[in-house]
This record gives C-alpha cells, structure tokens and sequence, in this order.
C-alpha cells in the first residue's frame, strides 16, 4: 500500500528559481552577453515591424508573415529573458504561483505559434515558386489573416492544458525550481501527485505539433527543389532558390537548436544538468536576434526599407 504523501498543508503562493545550481558562478558573466542579445532582438524585431509598417512596397503577405513571426518572437523574449537577467542582476529568485504557470504557456504554445508560421512560410515560397501565376489569387491579406487565426488558436488551444494540468497539481513542501525559468518537467517534478499524464501530454502535443509542421514544410521545399531543377532559364533557377534561402536558413537554425536541446534533455545523466538549461535560455534568445537580422542583410527590399527608415530620422 502506498504511504501518504507528504505534502505541505497550505497551498504553494510562489516557486524559487535556482539557475545554474552546480555552476551558480556562470550566472555573473553570461548576464552581460545576454543582456546584449536581449536589446539586439528587441531592437531588431522592432526595426523590423516599422519598417514593414512604414514602408509601402512592403504591404505584402510575404511581410505579413514575417511580422507575425517578429511579434511572437518579441512576446517570447519579454516573457522569459528578463525574469532570468533579474536573477542574474538582482538576485530575484521568486516568481508567483500564476506568473510561473503563465510564462509556462507562453514558452509552450509561442514555440509550436513559431513553427506553424514557418510552415506557413514554407508553403507561400511553395505557390510563388510552384504555381506563381496563381500566387496573386491564392496568397492575399486574407489568407494571411486566416493563417494568423489558424497560428494561433492550434497552438493556443492544443497546448493550453498543459499549465493548467500543472497548477492542479499538489506541490508539496519543496518550491525550488532548478532551472531559470518554468519548463513543465521542472516544475511539476515539485509535485507530490502521479505526472505520468501530464508529462504525455506535452510530450505527444509537442512533437504532433513540431513534428506535422516540420512534415509539411520538408514536403514544401521537396516541391521547391524539384520545380528548380525543371528550370532550364540561366539563372532562374538561382533566383529562385534565392528567394527561399532567408527563410530556409531560420528554420534550419530553429530546428537546429530544438534537436540539440532535446538530445540533451535525453542524455541528460551523461552532461552536466546546467548545460539544458543554459541551452534552454539560448533557444528563446538567440532564433529572435538572429531572424530579423538573416531577413535585412538578405532580401534587397527590406534592407531599402531600413536604410530609408534610418535616413528619415
């Protein structure tokens, strides 16, 4: 027969973040690179959105999307880095009951909200390259807007029970958090209750998510590729492909980061536990600074629109 647990009789009001617990020393020279990735991916994205929004030429859904995908990178940032930089900083180690489970949502459902945009992504490339007299009628600002809907509320929904499947768990005494910020596994693992469930849960939601989105855009370019290579004009076949290198390069570099994070979440007794954490950290940083950047430096309309942005003030 199982002995009772032994949880604490009142309710837990707030968790504490332990970041880096076996090198706590890391967290004083890594605050100012990442202070300094925080304000280029802020100022990046930002760069980005006014320039979309000022510059006419760039009312297109192609940008559209690429707006949709600085805004959730922006919202990504502003729930999780500076939460860890005042750890870093001031020592703030506590973090309330609600604001835990909320940061836990917002990393769970914008990073599934990032690769269904990229999927979307992957599929306009697909009509302006596959079927480009019909891309006019097929990508409009409505589609975008249905796209936007569809984004969010697959992703909103699909992942919404998993903060909520944590919160109604019993935590008992124990309220330290051995990460910097709230992945499910580290908080619910302070749970005193069975977490089979939950931990299936986003286990079989992530990858149906990641893995359907990650299908149909290698289906996508498998399409692309085998369009180009029919292309028998001199240098139409680079032109096209060179209108898909910007985004192809994002989403080998997100899918880059994500399976490195989950091999080491899985050899996880073979590496050091700071080194996930740490990586955690990077994937919400690093993908938002380098977009923006990987989008201006390769597409000529965009980086006009900078360059004329810039002039103006």
């Amino acid at each position: 027969m199982a002995s009772p647990c032994n949880c604490s009789t009142a309710p837990v009001s707030e968790f504490h973040l332990i970041c880096f617990p076996n090198y706590q020393s890391w967290q004083h020279w890594l605050s100012l690179p990442l202070s300094l990735l925080f304000l280029l991916a802020m100022g990046a994205n930002a760069t980005l959105l006014i320039t979309i929004r000022l510059e006419a030429s760039l009312h297109e859904p192609m940008y559209y999307l690429l707006s949709l995908l600085s805004l959730l990178d922006i919202v990504l940032c502003l729930t999780v880095i500076p939460k860890v930089l005042a750890i870093f900083w001031f020592d703030l180690r506590s973090i309330s009951f609600s604001a835990c489970f909320f940061q836990m949502f917002v990393m769970n459902s914008f990073l599934t909200m990032e690769s269904c945009t990229f999927m979307v992504m992957a599929y306009d490339r697909y009509v302006a390259i596959c079927h480009p007299l019909r891309y006019s009628s097929i990508i409009t600002d409505q589609f975008v807007a249905r796209a936007a809907t569809f984004v969010v509320a697959r992703n909103g929904i699909l992942t919404m029970p998993i903060p909520i499947l944590s919160s109604r768990l019993r935590y008992c005494a124990e309220n330290i958090i051995k990460n910097c910020i709230c992945t499910n596994l580290s908080v619910s693992k302070l749970s005193c209750d069975d977490i089979t469930f939950n931990r299936l849960y986003q286990f079989v939601t992530g990858w149906t998510l990641l893995g359907s989105d990650l299908i149909l855009i290698v289906l996508s370019y498998s399409f692309i590729l085998k369009a180009v290579l029919r292309i028998k004009a001199e240098g139409a076949a680079a032109k096209a492909l060179s209108t898909c290198g910007s985004h192809f390069i994002l989403i080998l570099f997100f899918s880059t980061v994500l399976l490195v994070l989950v091999i080491t979440n899985l050899a996880r007794k073979r590496i050091p536990p700071d080194v996930p954490i740490l990586l955690n950290i990077l994937h919400h940083l690093i993908p938002p600074a380098l977009n923006p950047i990987v989008y201006g430096v390769r597409t000529k309309e965009i980086k006009q629109g900078i360059q004329k942005l810039l002039r103006s003030l």
